[in-house]
C-alpha cells in the first residue's frame, strides 16, 4: 500500500494580505501535481485582529488575484489559540504581526507549529536559513492605503514566497 501524503496545513497572517497570500499559494500548489502525491496541503488566512471578520477579501486583492487566473475567496477572521496546535505553519506577512503571533503563542504549543515570515522563504534567503523566523526577510508591505499597484506588487512578493516555500516543502522531504 501506498504511502499517504504527509498532512501540511499552512495559515497566511497579518492585518489584510493574508487573503492574498492564502489564495497564491492554493495556486502554486495546483501548478505542481506531483506535489500532491507526497503532501495533503490545505492552507488559510485569518488576521491578528478582527477588523474585518466575515468579510470578504477587499476589492482589489480579489480583482489582482482574478487578473492573474486565481480565485480569492476567503473570508476574514481573526488568529486562534487553537491555530497555534492545527497548523504546522504559521506564516506572517510581516515583523509587527510576527511579534503578535509569537506574543500570542501559547507554552503548550513551543515545538509547533514553525512560526516564520512569509518572506522567509524568498529565493534570496540562503536555503539552509529558510522558514526561519530571527533571518532578516523580507515583509510584504500593506498595500491598502495606497493604489492597485501597491496590490500587484504584493501579488509578486506572494507568488515567489510561495514558490520558496513549496520548494522548501520538497526539500524537507
Amino acid at each position: 500500500m501506498p504511502d499517504q501524503p504527509q498532512k501540511v496545513n499552512v495559515l497566511m497572517v497579518c492585518l489584510g494580505r493574508s487573503p492574498m497570500a492564502e489564495a497564491v499559494l492554493k495556486h502554486e500548489v495546483t501548478q505542481r501535481p506531483d506535489l500532491a502525491t507526497r503532501f495533503h496541503i490545505q492552507v488559510d488566512s485569518a488576521g491578528t485582529g478582527a477588523y474585518h471578520e466575515g468579510e470578504e477579501a477587499d476589492d482589489r486583492t480579489i480583482a489582482v488575484c482574478k487578473k492573474h487566473g486565481i480565485k480569492a475567496d476567503s473570508i476574514a477572521r481573526a488568529v486562534t489559540k487553537d491555530d497555534f496546535t492545527k497548523f504546522d505553519y504559521i506564516l506572517a506577512m510581516d515583523q509587527s504581526n510576527l511579534q503578535t503571533l509569537l506574543n500570542r503563542q501559547p507554552s503548550s504549543s513551543r515545538s509547533k507549529p514553525i512560526i516564520s515570515l512569509f518572506g522567509s522563504f524568498s529565493p534570496s534567503i540562503p536555503e539552509s536559513q529558510q522558514g526561519l523566523a530571527k533571518t532578516k526577510a523580507e515583509a510584504i508591505s500593506d498595500p491598502y492605503y495606497g493604489g492597485r499597484d501597491g496590490f500587484e506588487v504584493s501579488f509578486k512578493k506572494c507568488t515567489e514566497f510561495a514558490r520558496g516555500f513549496l520548494d522548501y516543502l520538497e526539500r524537507q522531504e
